[in-house]
């Protein structure tokens, strides 16, 4: 059975997911351009080399207008910005996308309350790369879920693709309206994280297309641990809206500080997996890595293999 294993000893987030995935398929370098034609308004996606610890992989940079939100993290809705103790400190600015920096660009989704003026708390938006406290500021438009359906409906994918994508997006919302006390249609998103979010979301589900694997297996998910700054105090890792995405998921904390699975990390592994547990025996034929963005003493990276099982 052609069967795809992901290894989450770091966590994981959704640039690190494409980053690690991009690795296993023949033509990276026209997925990215594929990804680029898609239309995403002011997305661009570019694969740049990452050493982490020795070890050499892929870093998927998504920018929006220029600016790498994700580094951030994303995912904000969570407004998350986390900023991690430490060093990883991720920052998330992003609503978490952990910190790992992983650079994931995170985005977290960030709902940003409305509220406030949004603060987005987003800090965390980070789907991506942990860490990167960031910031940025930019003028904030948010996206609620309809928006986000409206753009990936409209792209140029296979309906499997779009139906996945929707899928992940919406175990977002709903982990986000559930730890806020608020329905689904008021979660709304960062525009600049829903962007490269969105640009995470759409290239793992596109990768794993190309890819087709018949089984996939994730192992036990390395959350981290500490505290994640948000706009209204500090929170606990894993933040809320992870921890209710991983229900039911094994998960773990480890002496890493920090948020190293993002929002986006969480609904994308959920989504992907039909089960849960250590490699199986397996006959691997790739190997692929997708690094985060912040340094940790652990190589801060998602680790796939492709092979036969069974």
């Amino acid at each position: 059975m052609n069967t795809l294993y992901i290894e989450c000893n770091m966590g994981a987030a959704g640039d690190m997911l494409m980053g690690a995935l991009s690795e296993l398929v023949d033509d990276p370098e026209g997925f990215v351009a594929d990804m680029n034609a898609l239309g995403l308004p002011g997305v661009n996606v570019a694969r740049e080399q990452s050493t982490k610890c020795g070890i050499v992989g892929t870093h998927m940079r998504v920018t929006v207008n220029g600016e790498e939100e994700a580094e951030h993290s994303h995912d904000h809705v969570h407004e998350h910005s986390h900023d991690h103790d430490h060093d990883h400190e991720h920052d998330h600015s992003h609503e978490h996308e952990h910190d790992h920096e992983h650079d994931h660009e995170h985005e977290h989704e960030h709902e940003h309350e409305h509220d406030h003026d949004h603060e987005h708390d987003h800090d965390h938006e980070h789907d991506h790369d942990h860490d990167h406290p960031h910031a940025h500021h930019h003028e904030h438009h948010h996206a609620a879920m309809s928006d986000i359906e409206r753009m990936i409906g409209g792209l140029a994918l296979s309906e499997a693709v779009k139906a996945r994508a929707l899928k992940v997006y919406r175990a977002i919302a709903e982990a986000e309206s559930q730890s806020h006390g608020r329905p689904v249609e008021q979660i709304h998103f960062h525009e600049v994280g829903t962007a490269d979010a969105v640009a995470d979301v759409v290239g793992v589900c596109e990768l794993i297309e190309r890819i087709a694997p018949e089984h996939i297996v994730v192992s036990p998910i390395n959350v981290g641990s500490g505290m994640v700054r948000c706009a209204h105090g500090l929170l606990p890792v894993p933040a809320p809206a992870t921890a209710r995405i991983l229900r039911g998921a094994p998960m773990y904390g480890s002496a890493m500080r920090g948020e190293l699975c993002t929002p986006t990390g969480a609904a994308l592994l959920v989504a992907l997996a039909d089960e849960f547990g250590p490699m199986p025996l397996m006959r691997v034929s790739r190997i692929g890595y997708g690094m985060g963005t912040k340094d940790f003493p652990a190589a801060n990276c998602v680790r796939v293999y492709l092979g036969e099982s069974g």
